[in-house]
């Protein structure tokens, strides 16, 4: 494979490496039916993920009726209880990503996950992928007291997965601003769960699928 300038890539998890909508929005239909809300479409759950779980409940329930704040706690509550037992039930990698990852590694990149998902979520999920050696680093939307967009979050990525040149791949307008306020290089992947053009988030890459990651990482 072409030689990388970068020794770290960082990841973010929900749309980028996997397919994690299913399980999310079973975890919002199961909120949602408790407290008497209409179930969501698969699609409309797309649209609503990033910036992490509370964000994900309020926009639920925003598009379901509305909520006070006592509400929103209470589906935050909901949410957790059956997400946490049902975190890779329908989740998938997307095709190509444990083959881009093995590529990655063999160049000798370090391999990294920031993500706005809880980080006993993350590791959990990660686990349960059968990914848990792949990453050297995996930073959570409450590993710090910041979360991504704030570019904290993937200075620590980077600097628990050893320091150096890292570039951020991802999926998101979130993930676009996180890499900017870092001062890092952005590859977007167009198969994520972005609500607006890909070619809008001024990514200095745009990859179709995981077999052109290598290619478009050698080419920044």
């Amino acid at each position: 494979m072409p030689a990388l300038p970068f020794d770290i890539v960082v990841f973010d998890l929900d749309g980028t490496l996997a397919d994690t909508a299913p399980d999310l929005a079973g975890a919002l239909a199961h909120m949602l039916s408790r407290l008497g809300r209409p179930e969501l479409t698969l699609d409309a759950v797309r649209t609503m993920i990033g910036n992490g779980v509370r964000a994900l409940v309020r926009r639920a329930l925003r598009a379901t009726g509305g909520a006070d704040e006592i509400l929103e706690e209470e589906g935050h509550a909901l949410f957790l209880a059956h997400y946490g037992a049902h975190l890779c039930i329908g989740t998938k990698p997307y095709p190509g990503t444990e083959q881009a990852l093995d590529a990655l590694a063999e160049s000798g990149a370090a391999l990294a996950v920031c993500t706005n998902k809880p980080e006993a979520f993350a590791r959990a999920l990660i686990a349960q992928l059968g990914w848990e050696s792949r990453f050297a680093a995996i930073v959570g939307g409450d590993s710090l007291a910041a979360r991504k967009p704030d570019p904290a979050p993937l200075h620590e990525a980077i600097a628990r997965a050893g320091g150096g040149r890292a570039v951020l791949v991802g999926d998101s307008v979130t993930d676009a601003a996180t890499a900017r306020a870092a001062g890092v290089p952005f590859v977007v992947v167009r198969f994520g769960y972005s609500d607006r053009p890909v070619e809008d988030l001024g990514a200095d890459a745009v990859v179709d699928s995981f077999a052109g990651l290598t290619d478009a990482l050698a080419d920044l």
